[in-house]
């Protein structure tokens, strides 16, 4: 007996760049800011203020209703991951309140100016 599977599309990402063609490069200063981040340790600690303000202001409840009724609307079972980012990412960047918005990037900027970059 044969097992049909349906697979799901995943996300859309765009390529890996190459390594050659990267090699002769200066990073952008998004780049390097990006690499400070990560090797201090603050970005993950940014994802996790940025987690537990998004769910403290209600955005998180907000977004997982908007996913159930788009789900409900297109039925459960046609409706992929690649669906709902497609339809749900644009309300929830532009549903993030301004607060959260502020407070991120007052601390993205102190933690600049400790790392003077």
């Amino acid at each position: 007996m044969t097992m049909i599977v349906k697979r799901r599309g995943s996300v859309k990402r765009p390529p890996t760049p190459d390594a050659e063609e990267d090699h002769d490069r200066e990073p952008s200063l998004q780049e390097i800011i990006n690499i400070k981040l990560i090797e201090s340790g603050e970005k993950e600690r940014l994802k996790e203020l940025l987690r537990e303000r998004l769910m403290e202001s209600g955005w998180k409840d907000e977004m997982k209703a908007l996913c159930r009724s788009y789900a409900r609307k297109k039925g459960r079972n046609n409706v992929t991951v690649d669906d709902l980012v497609h339809v749900i990412t644009p309300k929830g960047r532009a549903s993030v309140p301004d607060p959260v918005k502020a407070e991120l990037l007052q601390r993205i900027r102190s933690f600049l100016a400790s790392a003077a970059l």
